[in-house]
């Protein structure tokens, strides 16, 4: 269960859920979708309270969109025909407009006619993200919204549905193991662990004072030493030091080395320019 949450969201803000798996995220977003009942506490949009299922015979408000990682989408229609499945009949140039825009924005441009049964795992994302869309909601809550779609597709996709929701002024709250989603893109980080807030804060301050290595994990290799945190480009290899250490592997990652040393008995990971030969003994500072 989660305990005593207390943060806010603005229109049109950007707000990245992370956490390891079971710290809560999934959980969050149903709660403040109403998929649950509050034992404590309230929430609202605006001042319009989000209530449970004791209160509401059907889940859900038509101001907020929930994606999950399931997509209940309706397999034998089509693409478009799923988008458009919840906007007004009687405008159909309008609908059709608004069809096609929302294609564009998750490419799918090529595969408007296509039954969504046909579709991979990560097409049918593109279409449930089109598909919450299609009603300008004022909240959107994404979980995993971009788990299943191919790496080299995913970043363009993110600008385009980020920018999208910026421009209209749509509120997000987007759960998330990637800091690829959150980069760039979020206006604010709230960080869960063991169903509690522990840090909520822009990207920028926590990532340059990650207060605990859960904090420091997200955003890449780093290291405790002497009670402080230090990313892996922090430290550096030099030729003298008071601090030696002993080359257990080098990982090639595209424009630099990650160096992975033994140093006091323990794992430490620093970038360096080039491989160096495992065994090796190596000096380091932190910058």
């Amino acid at each position: 269960m989660l305990k005593a949450l207390n943060f806010k969201v603005h229109p049109g803000e950007n707000l990245a859920v992370i956490g390891e798996s079971g710290s809560g995220k999934s959980t969050l977003l149903k709660v403040l979708y109403g998929e649950y009942d509050l034992d404590k506490g309230h929430i609202f949009w605006k001042n319009q309270e989000v209530l449970g299922p004791k209160h509401n015979l059907v889940i859900g408000y038509d101001f907020m969109k929930y994606v999950s990682q399931e997509f209940d989408l309706m397999p034998f229609i089509s693409v478009e025909e799923n988008i458009a499945k919840h906007l007004s009949r009687f405008y159909p140039e309008e609908t059709q407009q608004r069809v096609t825009e929302l294609i564009k924005v998750v490419e799918l441009e090529a595969f408007a006619k296509t039954k969504v049964k046909t579709l991979s795992g990560g097409q049918k994302q593109r279409v449930a993200l089109a598909r919450a869309l299609a009603k300008a909601p004022e909240i959107l809550l994404l979980d995993e919204p971009f788990s299943h779609i191919d790496n080299f597709k995913k970043q363009n996709l993110r600008r385009n549905v980020f920018n999208y929701l910026k421009q209209n002024n749509i509120a997000c709250i987007v759960a998330t193991h990637d800091k690829e989603d959150v980069l760039g893109f979020a206006d604010r980080m709230l960080v869960l662990d063991k169903k509690s807030i522990v840090a909520n804060a822009t990207p920028q301050a926590l990532y340059h004072n990650p207060k605990l290595p859960l904090i420091a994990s997200f955003f890449g290799e780093f290291n405790v030493i002497d009670s402080h945190i230090y990313y892996a480009h922090q430290l550096e290899i030099v030729a003298v030091s008071h601090l030696e250490a002993v080359v257990k592997h080098s990982y090639f990652n595209g424009h630099f080395w990650l160096l992975e040393l033994t140093y006091l008995s323990k794992s430490i990971f620093v970038q360096h320019h080039s491989s160096i030969m495992p065994g090796s003994s190596v000096c380091f500072n932190i910058k």
